[in-house]
């Protein structure tokens, strides 16, 4: 059974391109583009992976995984993506339990086999 990945990201063409590759690599993909949509996309489905941007038009990224704990509905693994390359980024990124935290723009390769190693 394909993997299924959660890919939280506003922008349509970045959305879009992570769909299709990740697609092509085996995995069962679904966007949203809002931090409601994502808790309620991964509420209602068991997530393997989220990919999980900063800034949604909604609010901040890591507010989903503060409400996903409360529905008990945390992905099995969470991988922030971000155009902010800090201290201080990392550090709120891990302490709201991401394992990883991916500078923008991710190469495709390094993002599948950080995928794939962590799953395993």
């Amino acid at each position: 059974m394909a993997k299924r990945v959660l890919v939280v990201e506003d922008s349509i063409l970045i959305s879009s391109a992570l769909r299709i590759l990740l697609e092509a690599n085996g995995y069962d993909v679904e966007v949203a583009g809002t931090a409601n949509d994502a808790v309620e996309a991964a509420s209602t489905s068991p997530t393997d992976v989220m990919l999980l941007d900063l800034t949604l038009p909604d609010g901040d990224g890591l507010s989903v995984l503060d409400d996903l704990r409360a529905r008990n509905a945390r992905p099995s693994l969470t991988l922030a993506m971000t155009g902010h390359d800090d201290d201080i980024t990392r550090a709120r990124c891990m302490a709201a339990g991401c394992a990883d935290v991916l500078l923008k723009p991710v190469a495709i390769n390094d993002l599948l086999r950080i995928i794939d190693e962590r799953l395993t």
